[in-house]
């Protein structure tokens, strides 16, 4: 019998250490860079170039709009063809894109947001890739369990690290020779991922012929892909809903510090919000739930609204910050438990297009909660856009338990074979 390592940072050492996951797992780290950073160096790019806000704004947003045009159908192709064609393509033409918006552009010519909405287009699909071979490679339910929470973790640290490593590459050259440079890093780090070895079993499918169009029922095909599965349509529901209540205190968090002191201390509250998440998985990820999945999520969302609540009771900078260090501790879990999700709900043939569609959602929800932000700031002030974040978690929390009697039945069918042959 296989002894399993105790404690998460030994299990996270243990999978990421081992032969044939180590590749991908740390090439997939470095191809991910660009991932969240790049609105931002858009933005101080444009402005360096002499460029308005609403420029800015607009190359930033056009980047936007090309990445969630072009991901699904960039992930789709992946689960037919295989990642490597994909990849290649993608870490080649991405910094090429982006070079060319650098150093052949400027504010006002046509070619600027096109080659920003060519560069949201090529943008390596990293995320989805990794997080389907997950899915895919033969581990045990405590080991892919590890691999999502591992995810989750990631997230938290380049959310937090990725902006720190473009100011210090801002400190030795300008906005532009720091976007190419991170555009490259990414690049290579893609190229590396398209050339690392894994299982071939795992390495994807391929669509059977005058199914890929019109769609076979199971989720595979047609315009929407893995969600004509209600399932995965709920669970995408409840990722965006959740990410609502982020969009809204993002705008909320910043003008609470305005009120209440200085807004140079914005980033160090902010820095508590990401810091509870990562140490909320560390600490209560060291033992796995013997809960199921389906039913845990929603207790997870459930939690992570309490959290959401806290920061109404705030009145100060520093009772914010530790508001937010608190409230935040369940916001990993919930990104893993929504990765398990996603690996056990999908049809195995659309798992990269289904962990893309997921990460859509999050970006949409987040959206429409910073825009709902600013216009609710004004009249109802930073306080009323945390009630606002925190009816709209509570909602987020209704529906995922309203859907985890239909999320349970299919996850239920869906649990990988190899985890009860090991």
């Amino acid at each position: 019998m296989e002894s399993k390592p105790n404690g998460l940072a030994r299990r996270l050492a243990a999978l990421l250490t081992r032969r044939q996951i180590a590749g991908p797992a740390w090439w997939s780290v470095v191809s991910r860079l660009p991932v969240y950073l790049m609105s931002l160096a858009m933005v101080l790019l444009v402005r360096e170039q002499g460029g308005s806000y609403a420029q800015a704004g607009l190359v930033s947003a056009l980047y936007t709009v090309g990445m969630a045009l072009g991901s699904p159908l960039i992930a789709r192709r992946i689960d037919r063809q295989g990642r490597r064609t994909v990849l290649l393509l993608t870490g080649v033409g991405y910094p090429a894109a982006l070079t060319a918006l650098v150093w052949a552009t400027e504010p006002g010519d046509w070619s600027q947001p096109a080659l920003a909405v060519l560069a949201g287009i090529a943008l390596p699909p990293a995320n989805a890739c990794m997080r389907s071979l997950w899915a895919r490679l033969p581990l045990r339910d405590d080991e892919r369990e590890t691999a999502y929470l591992w995810e989750a973790l990631l997230t938290e640290v380049l959310v937090i690290g990725a902006p720190l490593m473009l100011a210090g590459l801002m400190l030795t050259g300008s906005a532009g020779a720091a976007l190419t440079t991170v555009s490259v890093i990414g690049g290579i780090g893609a190229i590396g991922l398209a050339f690392t070895r894994v299982p071939a079993e795992v390495d994807g499918e391929t669509a059977t012929p005058g199914k890929d169009d019109a769609g076979d029922g199971s989720g595979r095909g047609g315009l929407l892909g893995p969600l004509r599965s209600s399932p995965m349509l709920a669970l995408t529901a409840v990722m965006a809903l959740s990410a609502v209540p982020v969009g809204l205190m993002t705008l909320a968090i910043p003008a609470f510090v305005d009120d209440h002191g200085s807004r140079g201390s914005t980033g160090l509250v902010y820095a508590c919000w990401g810091i509870g998440s990562a140490l909320g998985a560390l600490w209560l990820g060291r033992s796995q739930s013997e809960v199921a999945v389906h039913l845990r999520f929603p207790r997870l969302v459930l939690a992570f609204a309490v959290g959401t609540g806290l920061p109404l009771l705030a009145t100060s900078q520093l009772t914010l910050a530790l508001a937010l260090a608190v409230g935040s501790v369940p916001i990993a879990l919930v990104s893993a438990s929504e990765m398990s999700l996603v690996s056990l709900l999908a049809d195995s043939g659309s798992l990269t297009e289904a962990f893309t569609w997921a990460s859509l959602a999050t970006v949409v929800g987040d959206a429409l909660g910073q825009q709902a932000g600013g216009l609710l700031m004004e009249p109802a002030g930073p306080r009323g856009v945390f009630a606002a974040a925190f009816a709209a978690a509570l909602a987020a929390a209704l529906v995922a338990f309203a859907c985890r009697g239909l999320m349970g039945r299919t996850a239920a069918v869906r649990v990988p074979t190899e985890a009860g042959e090991r």
